[in-house]
């Protein structure tokens, strides 16, 4: 007898990332201002009112992508910092990692380089708060992991520094991703050092 193929039903969550995955091939031609959501609708076999339907707006469309793309990145640096020996050796690895894939997206690249990003960027800069916030939270944890003495509140403030000063050689990208992670290392791990040592909070406070 033949084997019998058998079919899955597509998820709601796959369906989701279809069109996430129309919204991201289309956002480096087009960028934000570029993109209709007819476009998004018809490259992902579905109709225009079922796009509204799931994101809303296109802007919530565009700031979806936005944050997926971030998970992504976000997935890796915790890799980078589960396989670090030290926290210096996590945080180089970590911004490396955060700086080469995002120069050789079309999405970033876009976003950063081309008049069709220009919508773009603000979501990674003046509207990418919720992006902060998560790669904050996330290298923190890893911070208290691999420094135990560091407390919570001593930890935070070298952690945003890692992650605005990776944003900027992202955005402004003057040296290679390893000399950017040298000079990230260079600056925060006397910082982390002295919050070690004294006992300094982010606040100041002993």
């Amino acid at each position: 007898m033949g084997s019998v193929t058998s079919f899955t039903e597509p998820t709601q969550a796959s369906l989701r990332e279809a069109r996430l995955d129309a919204a991201a091939e289309l956002l480096p031609d087009h960028g934000h201002r570029g993109l209709r959501m007819a476009g998004v609708a018809a490259r992902a076999g579905v109709s225009r009112q079922t796009v509204y339907h799931e994101f809303g707006s296109k802007a919530a469309l565009t700031q979806a992508v936005a944050l997926r793309t971030a998970a992504e990145f976000l997935d890796g640096v915790r890799l980078r910092f589960e396989n670090a020996e030290s926290l210096p050796a996590g945080i180089r690895d970590a911004v490396v990692y955060t700086i080469e894939p995002a120069r050789e997206s079309r999405l970033v690249a876009a976003a950063l380089g081309t008049e069709a990003g220009e919508g773009l960027l603000p979501l990674l800069t003046s509207r990418g708060e919720p992006i902060l916030t998560a790669a904050v939270e996330l290298e923190t944890r890893h911070y208290l992991k691999l420094v135990p003495q560091l407390s919570a509140e001593s930890a935070t403030l070298p952690t945003e520094t890692v992650v605005r000063l990776s944003l900027s050689h992202l955005v402004l990208p003057t040296h290679s991703a390893a000399e950017a992670a040298e000079a990230v290392v260079a600056v925060v791990t006397p910082a982390i050092d002295l919050f070690v040592h004294n006992g300094v909070t982010a606040k100041g406070q002993s």
